[in-house]
């Protein structure tokens, strides 16, 4: 994978949520999943933000639902994994096993321990 095609923490954690939640991911699914699933709070404008430097680099398309079947019921704007996203996904996680691999935290030797 090319040095311009890697994707930051943030943006690795928006591909996995959208993996996570398939057909039902939008800007506050995808949030609360980041924040469930990491413990790392996330703003919606950072979530929106980082969804649309995904989209310029083809890992994401969006699109817009039927307004929901109640008064006053909104659209929301639906975001999916493109294939160039799932593989930039799957990419972004077997580099990280690679360098984690037999690393163990907090103990004499393993580099952190201070």
């Amino acid at each position: 994978m090319a040095k311009g095609d890697t994707v930051g923490d943030f943006e690795l954690y928006l591909l996995a949520a959208l993996a996570h939640l398939g057909d039902e991911a939008y800007g506050v699914t995808i949030r609360a999943t980041i924040e469930e699933r990491s413990g790392r709070i996330a703003s919606l404008g950072a979530v929106y933000t980082t969804l649309e430097r995904l989209e310029e680099k083809g890992y994401v398309t969006f699109s817009i639902s039927q307004p929901e079947a109640v008064q006053g019921g909104r659209s929301r704007k639906h975001v999916h994994l493109t294939a160039a996203g799932r593989r930039a996904l799957r990419h972004a996680v077997e580099s990280l096993n690679g360098i984690l691999s037999g690393l163990r935290l907090g103990l004499p030797g393993d580099g952190l321990h201070q």
